[in-house]
């Protein structure tokens, strides 16, 4: 894997000055990691953001959005919210923009956690209440959306999760994997999603309830490592090798070398998205599902990384 690290090197150094702003909280949280405000210990983040669009001429790189996908990182008072969506790139065949409904989505949801307008322990609720929202606007915002959401609680040290489609997450501790999301999809390369489609197209245009969203809730322990991200990472890149990237940094609270790590992991997934070689495995299951497939999957890349700090 060396010579993927040093074919994405180039492209890392000239998309740093974006991508190291978008980390999240990280010098704040590393002056203050041995401050102890009560006698309880409270847990929180130590995270980085990484991504590229599929097509760099065409699509977006900016704060919360890399092309179609979309995410966002929000505090409130008693903890921290991380969150990605996938904008479903078909509807740019019926001159939709794709990007837009997963970035207002996103943007919503940010907003909504900010305000402390959502119940802590239902991520889901979360969804639900930016997609109705959505759904109510003047303004037309039309299109598709996976999304997947992480709430942290500070006060319990636990994570509540919901997602719908394929993007999703994965927790390491101690070098194993002892959470991950559930994908949802209603057949091969058809995921959930949330739609908001044209007016008199409803039966025309899959769409999927929040409350659909599979949900789950676990406790964390100082140290844990997780990854967030959209398909376009899980698509490409084994979990051997997510979990071998994830292993360096466990226990890390220096936001510098989460955000080397977040770095790698998008441009392995940037790389191997566009071998023609490659048994990705997104390849895998094309050939489970009787596809003829081999290579990877070009595809928009998110990936938001975080040690848990307790």
């Amino acid at each position: 894997m060396q010579s993927i690290y040093w074919t994405g090197r180039l492209l890392s150094r000239a998309l740093w000055n974006s991508i190291a702003s978008y980390s999240a909280g990280g010098a704040e949280q590393q002056a203050n990691a041995g401050f102890v405000a009560s006698k309880r210990r409270e847990a929180s983040f130590v995270s980085a953001v990484c991504g590229f669009p599929k097509d760099f001429k065409r699509g977006r790189m900016r704060r919360g959005q890399f092309g179609d996908d979309a995410w966002f990182n929000a505090k409130f008072k008693a903890g921290e919210v991380i969150g990605v969506a996938d904008g479903v790139g078909g509807w740019r065949h019926y001159g939709i923009d794709p990007g837009e409904f997963s970035s207002c989505l996103m943007k919503t949801c940010e907003r909504l956690v900010s305000m402390d307008k959502f119940a802590p322990t239902e991520p889901a609720g979360l969804l639900a209440r930016s997609y109705y929202e959505l759904l109510e606007s003047k303004q037309s915002i039309l299109g598709s959306s996976t999304a997947c959401v992480i709430v942290l609680n500070k006060e319990t040290s636990s994570i509540y999760t919901a997602n719908i489609g394929d993007s999703g997450f994965v927790v390491v501790r101690r070098g194993e994997v002892v959470h991950r999301s559930s994908e949802q999809q209603h057949y091969f390369n058809t995921p959930f999603q949330l739609s908001l489609p044209p007016p008199g197209h409803s039966r025309l245009v899959l769409s999927d309830s929040p409350e659909s969203a599979d949900t789950s809730s676990f406790g964390v322990e100082d140290g844990d490592v997780i990854l967030l991200a959209t398909d376009g990472v899980f698509d490409n890149v084994p979990d051997q090798l997510l979990v071998t990237e994830m292993r360096k940094i466990e226990g890390e609270r220096d936001p510098t070398k989460i955000q080397n790590v977040a770095n790698s992991i998008a441009l392995m997934a940037r790389r191997l998205a566009f071998d023609g070689d490659f048994m990705s495995p997104f390849a895998q299951s094309a050939q489970k599902n009787g596809i003829d497939a081999i290579g990877g999957k070009p595809d928009d890349i998110t990936v938001l990384l975080a040690t848990v700090a307790i």
